[in-house]
């Protein structure tokens, strides 16, 4: 398997980072994780997006542009022979001196590395698992896609390697939030709702996409604070990222939920394959 590292494509057994990198002493770092079909990234442009907002926040200085991506994408798919991949582009700070640094950083690692993902013709259901843990506020004004990450691997060590379940966050204040790897919606009476960024969620990518084709789609939306008890009021109920796509829940809490067989879940599933 060959990665991308600032700039060459070379054997993963090769790759090498600085031990001064920022990014591994104090977590300063970003990252996407961009599904391809067919060798070509899906909403790449909004991926790149979030990645300079992050890149902004945490005062690294890299001007990679989403041509720039698309071409070490391009290349990664075509070295690997892995047209159908998840793709991870990892920018971090670089070298610096010991301790906090207050200055921009100039010179980031950029690495990018993929992994076969098998499409499939049909949603994959998921149990949903309420966690004890609660969801760790962002470390500024809003969450990034960023190296502080032991908030989901703690999630993930509570819930399992079991593939076929997600956990699911609250906020200490005790109300919906995220999956471990994903955002969560659900539909009550015809109404999309998910949870609002003010409870500290990531603003995922698929997240994102799906609120605007729902809107064009003229299926009402709406975002807020809600609890446990109106989520499990809901008609259907499914998990989105960019890898899973759309993973409906079918079972919450001992409560049994359409899954895969929800109409609005299938409706927006058939609309998202379409874009894809």
């Amino acid at each position: 398997m060959y990665i991308f590292l600032n700039g060459k494509l070379i054997p993963k057994e090769e790759a090498r980072i600085s031990p001064f990198d920022h990014g591994f002493l104090y977590g300063l770092g970003v990252f996407e994780t961009i599904r391809t079909y067919e060798g070509r990234p899906f909403l790449l442009e909004n991926h790149m997006a979030r990645l300079q907002q992050g890149l902004h926040e945490m005062q690294i200085d890299c001007p990679i542009t989403t041509e720039d991506a698309l071409e070490i994408i391009t290349a990664l798919c075509e070295k690997n022979k892995l047209p159908h991949s998840s793709v991870r582009l990892n920018i971090s700070a670089g070298e610096g001196a010991m301790g906090p640094q207050v200055e921009p950083f100039s010179q980031p690692t950029i690495m990018a590395f993929q992994r076969p993902v098998v499409p499939s013709s049909e949603m994959t259901e998921k149990e949903a698992v309420v966690l004890n843990l609660r969801r760790n506020t962002p470390e500024t004004e809003f969450r990034m896609k960023s190296h502080h990450y032991f908030n989901n691997i703690a999630a993930k060590r509570e819930v399992g390697a079991d593939p076929a379940k997600e956990g699911l966050f609250l906020t200490k204040e005790g109300y919906v939030a995220e999956g471990v790897v994903s955002n969560i919606f659900w539909v009550k009476a015809g109404t999309l709702f998910t949870p609002a960024l003010d409870t500290g969620i990531l603003n995922g990518i698929t997240r994102m996409f799906l609120l605007k084709r729902a809107k064009e789609l003229q299926i009402p939306v709406e975002e807020g604070l809600y609890t446990l008890a109106e989520l499990m009021t809901a008609d259907e109920i499914f998990f989105t990222n960019s890898v899973q796509e759309i993973a409906p829940v079918y079972l919450l809490d001992g409560k049994t939920f359409p899954g895969k067989e929800g109409q609005m879940t299938k409706l927006l599933y058939e609309d998202y394959q379409r874009w894809t």
